[in-house]
């Protein structure tokens, strides 16, 4: 823990770019963004999938590791019994009971861990936080040789046909609806989806962009304007339809109701997803604001998972968080914490609202920021053993990847766990691991830029506002770089059952906030779970026949 880390010479200190908005990057996004068409594609049952165009070129050439291929490869019960044996206090019925647990909502997500160790060198996975429209299958070596479509066609077979089959039997369903994927990021994997969704349902499947809706906010733009933008619309009743590129016999774009989507919408779904919906959606937009884009909620759906398993002798390791935290209370909260912590905007993502505060000229950029909600939260740094934040609670420090050969630097890192919902249980689908920017140093300055060694996200911006991926920090579970995360089996099989245990808590609370008898979200169950009026006045864009 004392051992001195050498870091590179300045001149090679990388250049440290974030997913967070300057003034002039937001206003090129805008001007552009509120002015283009959102795209569209359509995939046929015929079409012949093309792997350069799902994963990363580095994914294409690589191997998986025999500790990740041999991990996917256990069954639940195995993970259970080897589970229970190192951890001799915890339940093996309960244990496998929560496995093979059926969501009611939230089917498909991933998990961002850190894996951390105490002062007496105990180790854990944390759960930082549960996405509920994860990334992570164009990062994913492919299992077998022989299998093109890597965990893509895994997803679809096995969790969303599932669902559509089901849904199929109850009546309200749109039996002569298309299917479509929507998406606002990451084409490369929604893409993906829609090419594996066509060759497992042999028909064929609409691709449809699908921006934030505040995109329009700000622009003079009336209804009839923003419809020629638009393609995805929604009727009162929650039928989603999409405008094609094909016209009919009076020169008029063709709308196709919709039967089922795959949604890969991660910028505010609420605003422009209604939250009860006719049409079938893997996810619903509920396991967002419970806690999949919610970090208030995930906060608060954890401790209370955590309060109900507690006496079958497991739990979700978490950071120390206070929730529901006003702008103007960040420095008391900070201070408590001993000068460090992690200032967290709730609902955003990929690395956007997260500011990691080691200084006073941190956190004073924290609150020079201007921001669009009400509420923060303050979490727990997790640092190095010298400078990470104090609690009354276990502090915990970042193991970190193995040393490099000449400086023995390590870097932080976050291992991504995503899995699915199948008539087995949860299963693993997809891994893959960020390292940081910068090495994780014994001592910080005033000066150092702590995100640089501590954040992982690969999401950047570029000078017109738009997303970028740092490829170079990936780190694959391949034979050549999954070495390096210093990770064993059991490591892995924790990680899967934190996972599995975040994904369930989540689910609860959404069946929480949903009326069982109408479908309906309960506003007021979740103003007073996460009193928020600007998040509030978000859902009822829409979602407008929500009762408020």
């Amino acid at each position: 823990m004392t051992k001195t880390t050498h870091s590179s010479s300045p001149s090679s200190t990388p250049v440290v770019r974030t997913s967070k908005m300057d003034e002039s990057q937001k206003a090129n996004a805008f001007n552009r963004e509120s002015t283009r068409e959102d795209s569209i594609a359509k995939y046929e049952k015929t079409d012949e999938f093309e792997p350069r165009k799902h994963f990363y070129p580095r994914v294409l050439n690589s191997s998986i590791h025999p500790f990740v291929s041999y991990f996917f490869n256990l069954n639940n019960n195995q993970i259970v019994s080897r589970y229970c044996h190192l951890n001799p206090k915890a339940n093996k019925k309960a244990l496998l009971e929560a496995l093979n647990y059926k969501p009611k909502f939230l089917r498909w997500a991933g998990s961002d861990l850190f894996y951390c160790t105490d002062d007496e060198g105990h180790r854990d996975m944390l759960v930082v936080e549960t996405n509920s429209c994860p990334s992570g299958q164009k990062s994913m070596p492919n299992l077998s040789d022989d299998d093109e479509y890597g965990s893509y066609k895994k997803l679809i077979e096995t969790t969303f046909k599932p669902l559509v089959e089901e849904e199929e039997k109850k009546p309200g369903f749109i039996k002569d609806g298309c299917l479509a994927v929507i998406y606002d990021k990451n084409v490369m994997e929604a893409s993906g989806y829609a090419a594996a969704m066509s060759a497992v349902f042999e028909e064929r499947v609409y691709l449809v962009e699908y921006r934030d809706e505040t995109i329009f906010s700000n622009k003079e733009t009336n209804s009839e304007e923003k419809e020629k933008l638009r393609r995805v619309f929604w009727t009162e009743d929650g039928i989603c339809s999409i405008r094609t590129k094909e016209k009919d016999e009076h020169g008029n774009f063709i709308l196709l109701q919709v039967r089922a989507l795959f949604r890969y919408v991660t910028q505010k779904p609420w605003n422009r997803i209604p939250i009860k919906s006719r049409t079938v959606v893997l996810n619903p937009t509920i396991v967002c604001l419970a806690g999949g884009r919610n970090k208030n909620l995930a906060s608060l759906a954890y401790e209370m998972y955590n309060n109900e398993v507690e006496q079958y002798g497991f739990n979700i390791p978490l950071p120390q968080t206070f929730r529901d935290v006003k702008k103007k209370d960040i420095p008391k909260f900070c201070d408590w914490l001993g000068g460090k912590a992690v200032v967290k905007v709730p609902y955003s993502n990929a690395g956007q609202g997260v500011y990691t505060v080691t200084s006073p000229k941190e956190l004073q950029a924290v609150m020079d920021t201007e921001h669009s909600y009400d509420q923060f939260i303050v979490q727990q740094l997790i640092g190095n053993f010298e400078w990470s934040s104090e609690t009354h609670k276990k502090s915990f420090y970042h193991v970190g990847t193995m040393p490099t050969p000449k400086y023995l630097n390590s870097y932080v890192y976050d291992l991504r766990m995503m899995i699915i919902a199948t008539e087995k249980g949860f299963r693993p689908t997809a891994m893959y691991s960020r390292q940081a920017n910068q090495p994780l140093t014994q001592h910080l300055t005033e000066d150092d830029d702590s995100w640089a060694i501590l954040g992982t996200n690969l999401s950047v911006r570029n000078d017109k506002g738009e997303f970028e991926s740092e490829t170079d920090r990936l780190l694959l579970v391949d034979r050549k770089d999954f070495n390096k995360l210093g990770l064993s089996v059991d490591d892995l099989i924790k990680a899967f059952t934190v996972t599995v245990f975040s994904i369930i808590a989540i689910d609860k609370m959404c069946c929480r906030l949903i009326e069982e008898s109408t479908g309906e979200l309960n506003t007021s169950i979740l103003s007073q779970m996460n009193p928020d009026q600007a998040l509030l006045e978000e859902i009822m864009i829409g979602n407008p026949k929500i009762p408020n």
